[in-house]
């Protein structure tokens, strides 16, 4: 594949990689954002946008009217960032301890910063609205896009479109899919409380280090033999806290982990499995459970009439061989509430290169991409808007 960005504009694709940075540089947490949205409505307010700040408490919504009535096309970027202490050593790397952009909204926000340019030096040719979401808080449940899908950011809006920078993807490449493309993804937490005593008199405990082993154990079983082998799900224990001393039985353990699926009923049952496994632990480990399971985002699903056009318009723009379909994933994405509420697809637009430096995965102290999918997503947004309002 070819390691060149299809975006004409040079200078747009210039100032893309200036913003991206600025906002590397300068990263903020899930529900903290204060200057990343100020930055951003006031780029959007120098075009002449309508803008509407805070809503659904930090999101940005801009919109662009075209010179004729027609559709209302809606575009989305994340601008928040994640509680990672950065390792890249780039000039612009992070100035805010344990604070670092480790999943590439910085590159979301700042294409989407570059198509609204874009557009609007071609409003004149364009029938209709475009509306430009700029989210926060995508990386903390409940996320930011529930917020503002009821603050009205979909109100209007005919379809929506989505892209995510992937280091596990080919620059050049599209994963354009329909239909489930990433999980639904929940959280459970169990606190397993014992009774603590000496290592050397076990028999004057409860053990909650046994239960909460054997609570692991169970959980390991859910998806082996009580999923359809056709489904898929996961379930992955990623806490497991307990003690500090290596003679003395503690009080309490602590278990917490995830729950990835694509299919509602299986979502609904793995829940209803953890409760039963648990209250089992109860009884057969003499110990007492508090179970906390939190609902996370939904699966996103793609529609398929809209995944339809993306294919056929990025075929066309970039050549078949770029526009590929890999099998879902087990990331989860709050773009699923606006799929939810309107028609769309979710598009992964590949971000990696030879450069092992564009190869960590994303989360990854060391996480980074090749700037170059900042203008190939800057291209398929142009790309769209010009489908449906030209």
């Amino acid at each position: 594949m070819a390691l060149t960005y299809p975006l004409t504009n040079e200078a747009i694709f210039t100032q893309m990689v200036e913003w991206r940075r600025h906002f590397h540089r300068y990263p903020e947490l899930s529900f903290q954002e204060v200057e990343t949205p100020k930055y951003i409505a006031a780029l959007l307010k120098d075009l002449g946008l309508d803008v509407r700040e805070q809503v659904g408490g930090r999101g940005v919504v801009a919109t662009l009217q075209g010179a004729g009535e027609g559709p209302t096309i809606a575009f989305r970027a994340d601008f928040d960032a994640l509680p990672i202490q950065e390792e890249n050593n780039v000039a612009y790397a992070s100035e805010n301890p344990g604070v670092m952009h480790a999943c590439g909204h910085d590159g979301h926000a700042a294409a989407l910063l570059g198509t609204a340019h874009l557009l609007t030096e071609m409003k004149e040719e364009l029938n209709g609205k475009v509306v430009f979401i700029f989210q926060h808080a995508e990386e903390l449940t409940p996320g930011g896009a529930i917020a503002m899908v009821e603050d009205g950011c979909l109100d209007g809006v005919d379809v929506i479109f989505g892209a995510h920078v992937s280091s596990d993807l080919e620059l050049g490449l599209y994963n354009v899919r329909s239909g489930a493309i990433m999980a639904a993804a929940d959280a459970f937490s169990v606190e397993i409380q014992g009774k603590g005593g000496h290592g050397a008199k076990p028999h004057t405990t409860i053990d909650p280090i046994t239960a909460g082993t054997s609570l692991v154990n169970d959980l390991q079983r859910i998806v082996s033999r009580r999923v359809d082998p056709i489904d898929q799900a996961v379930v992955s224990v990623c806490k497991f806290q307990s003690g500090n001393a290596f003679n003395v039985i503690p009080d309490t353990v602590s278990v917490a982990g995830t729950v990835r699926t694509f299919n509602k009923e299986t979502r609904t049952q793995i829940e209803r499995d953890i409760e039963r496994i648990v209250s089992g632990i109860e009884l057969t480990g003499d110990v007492t459970c508090s179970l906390t399971y939190t609902k996370g985002y939904p699966t996103v699903v793609n529609h398929e009439k809209e995944t339809t056009i993306v294919k056929e318009v990025m075929k066309d723009k970039v050549g078949e061989a770029a526009v590929i379909e890999r099998p879902p994933m087990m990331g989860a994405e709050d773009f699923a509430y606006y799929l939810e509420n309107v028609p769309g697809t979710f598009i992964h637009v590949g971000a990696m290169t030879d450069d092992p430096d564009t190869q960590y995965p994303h989360h990854h102290p060391r996480f980074n991409f090749d700037e170059r999918a900042l203008g190939n997503i800057g291209t398929l947004f142009v790309s769209l808007a010009e489908n449906y309002l030209k």
